[in-house]
């Protein structure tokens, strides 16, 4: 939790995240956040929570990474009055893209982002759900910048303590900021 939640907002977030045991294999405890979405009142709390750190922060576009950081950074980008670009799987836009591969567990996958969604002088704020290993906003924060944007921060709803992903998020942030709601 940022010192920028109030404690009441985190309950409220948190009481609507749903744990699922053993999904979508045995032995992981997946964390369900339809609950929260479903909730006009949680769901409003988190946008003006997220809106207001991208104001901040500075942000002139949020990119959101496929596919539930869509539903969080959409809704957020229109509270906070700034542009929105999709940061999406290999193949999936049509125009123009720049891409950027990195490396999972086993094998690479691959980030693209419309090339003209942005430029120099963008102050990128990188909203997603889950922080997990940071894999893919590692890969998102090298694309802003080989872009020639710059990065806001990273803001999620939820980080998964237990795995990497801050360490892993650490060196590409570059003294940006890493907002996270809750950790569990």
């Amino acid at each position: 939790m940022t010192s920028h939640t109030t404690q009441t907002t985190r309950e409220l977030l948190l009481s609507r995240i749903r744990d699922v045991p053993d999904y979508p294999k045995p032995g992981v405890l997946f964390k369900d956040i339809t609950p929260l979405l479903a909730d006009p009142t949680a769901f409003a709390a988190l946008t003006d929570t997220l809106a207001e750190l991208c104001v901040r922060h500075g942000a002139t576009k949020i990119a959101g990474l496929e596919a539930r950081g869509f539903i969080l950074a959409a809704p957020v980008a229109v509270r906070a009055g700034l542009g929105f670009v999709p940061v999406r799987k290999a193949g999936k836009l049509p125009g123009a893209t720049l891409s950027q591969a990195y490396a999972l567990e086993y094998g690479t996958a691959e980030i693209e982002i419309h090339a003209e969604d942005v430029t120099a002088g963008d102050r990128i704020m990188v909203i997603d759900d889950i922080l997990a290993t940071g894999g893919t906003a590692e890969a998102t924060l090298e694309l802003i910048r080989r872009s020639g944007a710059e990065v806001a921060g990273v803001a999620v709803l939820m980080e998964l303590g237990f795995l990497p992903g801050r360490a892993r998020l650490e060196q590409g942030l570059q003294g940006a900021p890493l907002e996270v709601l809750i950790t569990v």
